[in-house]
């Protein structure tokens, strides 16, 4: 598993998985560092790369993050590939609903789900 202090990744069936370390992500600059660690890793994953985020150490994030996950969101699709956000916790997805980020990124229950979808076993 690779990663960075606020991450730790790892590729598998050529679905990159990348699970956020940090509790509370709210720090413009630990935003900034996860997200071109994320994008590093789809730059690095080539043409058609599949990410799944899993949030599951991760009790609030900032708007800030949110942006930077649209972001990522587009990086990934204009790659070919889909992101898809796990493990993320009943406080979160209320703000993904409130803001509608629920109709634009893809949101499963676990790891496995996603893979699941991704090899469309689902």
């Amino acid at each position: 598993m690779a990663g960075s202090s606020h991450i730790r990744s790892r590729t598998s069936d050529g679905i990159i998985e990348a699970e956020l370390l940090d509790q509370h992500i709210l720090d413009e600059v630990v935003i900034r560092e996860i997200g071109q660690s994320l994008t590093d890793l789809v730059d690095a994953g080539g043409d058609s790369v599949d990410v799944v985020v899993d949030f599951s150490q991760v009790a609030h994030l900032s708007s800030s993050a949110l942006g930077m996950l649209i972001t990522l969101n587009s990086r990934v699709q204009e790659r070919g590939g889909r992101l898809m956000l796990t493990h993320i916790s009943e406080p979160i997805g209320e703000v993904f609903r409130i803001t509608r980020l629920d109709r634009v990124l893809e949101i499963h229950d676990t790891v496995v789900d996603a893979r699941a979808e991704l090899r469309g076993d689902s």
